[in-house]
């Protein structure tokens, strides 16, 4: 099983920080974003990544360079060298030169993923629980050979989802709505950032190119013929999923990160209970 991330977008949300820095290096603390997508795939036995990047993304590619090893190596710091340590993982690199949508970006993919199956991850998703969210996908795909999509039970903001239509048998996905309006949505599960993709899905999605015209090029019309066909199926989160795709979710992301770490977690308690007392921490 090979991963594909994407990271080609603007980040306009994170606006002025992402004029120069990827959001996806936006750091938790102090590891970006990007590396716990990583750290996922590697988690669920996925060792062969390609990123789909962009012009402004640069610094993805330098994250992933091991040009810092040989100046701790030189000076002998194990400590530094231990926090830089490169990813057990084979990391490829493509550009989406125009900003043609997710579908586009995707069929970019072809030439690396073959004929196999994937997992695609979307970074503003992050998920921490004791099954990685990839293997989660990989484990009904196993039992299925289906494209998985990864759905979260009724979040409050649904209508800012795609929102999915639910077989009779309770496990296929028969049909995909795009924001509904409030009232209007087909089920309580909401897609999210992660997919396994059967390789009919870009056999579908170049033939939805074919025929697309101006404008962007979005996967899901592949996924809606898939489904139709009954050969599309979902799997609930399982886990903590955190949503750092605008300002207010990323904040909630550090905190709740460094909430789970060592060291950082008595430093959260020292600042909010100064907070609480009406003092300014620190002071």
């Amino acid at each position: 099983m090979k991963g594909v991330i994407v990271a080609a977008g603007y980040g306009t949300r994170f606006l002025p920080v992402t004029k120069t820095i990827p959001k996806e290096m936006l750091p938790l603390v102090t590891r970006p974003s990007i590396e716990f997508i990583v750290e996922e795939f590697l988690r669920s036995g996925i060792t062969e990544i390609l990123f789909i990047t962009s012009r402004r993304k640069k610094a993805i590619e330098d994250y992933f360079d091991r040009e810092l090893e040989s100046v701790f190596q030189a000076a002998g710091d194990k400590k530094k060298l231990a926090a830089i340590a490169p990813a057990r993982a084979s990391v490829f690199f493509v550009r989406q030169s125009e900003m043609k949508g997710t579908g586009h970006a995707l069929l970019l993919a072809r030439p690396f993923t073959g004929k196999d199956p994937f997992v695609v991850a979307y970074p503003d998703d992050l998920h921490f629980g004791q099954t990685p969210l990839s293997l989660q996908l990989i484990e009904v795909w196993k039992k299925t050979g289906c494209t998985v999509l990864a759905t979260l039970h009724d979040p409050p903001d649904i209508n800012r989802y795609g929102v999915i239509s639910i077989a009779p048998d309770g496990l296929h996905v028969s049909d995909i709505v795009e924001k509904p309006p409030r009232g209007k949505e087909p089920s309580r599960e909401a897609s999210i950032g992660r997919f396994l993709y059967t390789p009919d899905f870009l056999d579908q999605l170049e033939e939805e190119w074919k025929s697309h015209g101006d404008g962007e090029f979005f996967h899901t019309p592949a996924l809606k013929v898939l489904a139709r066909r009954s050969r599309v199926v979902f799997s609930p989160v399982q886990g903590e999923r955190l949503d750092t795709g605008e300002p207010s979710g990323y904040l909630e992301a550090i905190i709740r990160y460094a909430d789970s770490v060592p060291g950082l977690r008595e430093e959260l308690d020292r600042i909010f209970a100064a907070r609480a007392h009406g003092r300014r921490p620190g002071a």
